[in-house]
């Protein structure tokens, strides 16, 4: 994830802004609003961040139904529209 903040942000938040390129995001900062400078988390740092592909794995449950779930209730409120 990118985020953008200007120059007077970054000089009172660093500390936050460190934090937030730790857990891998990328921050740039801006005069004017152009970039003029990128905060990105180490090499050393993103080699050991988890990878987000599948990351809620097992969390979930899709019931079974979920193509056709409320479906005469959604056909209810359309009826006599046309």
């Amino acid at each position: 994830m990118t985020v953008a903040v200007n120059i007077h942000d970054a000089k009172t938040q660093f500390s936050k802004l460190v934090a937030r390129a730790e857990r891998g995001e990328t921050i740039l900062i801006a005069r004017a609003g152009k970039t003029v400078a990128r905060l990105t988390p180490d090499k050393a740092v993103a080699a050991r961040m988890p990878k987000r592909f599948g990351f809620m794995q097992g969390e979930l449950k899709i019931p079974d139904d979920f193509d056709t779930m409320f479906q005469d209730e959604i056909g209810a409120m359309f009826e006599g529209m046309n």
